[in-house]
């Protein structure tokens, strides 16, 4: 008979990630880089769960000229929802380790990656608005172009290279899912395993 309760190594596993979801909410979790010509030390902005840090500012004024909305974080309501969910998370796990449920583990990975899913498709129809909508009356027109930062990787826009790279928190949030694909691994392999 397969005992779906973990082992010692899994349940500290699923705690220690789960606790370290919680700095996910004090560093960047995604960056993005712009480099051209006239700006060789570059241009960032990062992207925290309740705030956008760097050099918005600069990048504002410039966006203005090919008439791309100004970033404000008051634009996003998700930064009023994400701290919240991290929280969840954090717990999520924590509680999935001191219970050391099998299905409760399945079902955290499923919220796990769908999260994920929603995060990106999210991040990924606010790039496409602000590099889409832009004003008529720009001082700068380019006719057929947009300038929608890339989702993930280099993207050339006009004379600026933008990056697009998860950041601190992101590599937190990747590995935490990592973390729970193995543990899903092994307690399937070891259900497989007792059937036999």
């Amino acid at each position: 008979m397969f005992n779906s309760k973990f082992n010692f190594t899994t349940r500290i596993t699923l705690v220690i990630t789960g606790l370290m979801l919680i700095a996910v909410i004090y560093v960047p979790i995604w960056s993005i880089e712009l480099n051209a010509p006239q700006y060789p030390e570059g241009l960032s902005m990062s992207i925290y769960a309740n705030r956008i840090g760097g050099n918005v500012d600069i990048i504002n004024g410039l966006n203005h000229y090919i008439g791309m909305k100004t970033i404000h974080d008051k634009d996003f309501p998700e930064f009023k929802i994400i701290p919240y969910l991290v929280y969840f998370y954090t717990l999520l796990f924590i509680l999935t380790g001191v219970i050391a449920n099998r299905k409760m583990l399945y079902s955290l990975f499923v919220l796990f990656v769908g999260f994920g899913i929603v995060a990106m498709t999210d991040f990924w129809k606010w790039e496409y608005q602000y590099g889409h909508d832009l004003n008529p009356d720009a001082a700068i027109k380019v006719p057929g172009m947009s300038y929608q930062p890339p989702l993930i990787g280099y993207k050339q826009l006009l004379n600026f290279g933008a990056y697009s790279m998860p950041d601190i928190g992101g590599w937190i949030f990747i590995l935490a899912g990592l973390v729970l694909l193995v543990l899903v691994w092994i307690q399937l392999r070891k259900r497989k395993v007792a059937r036999y």
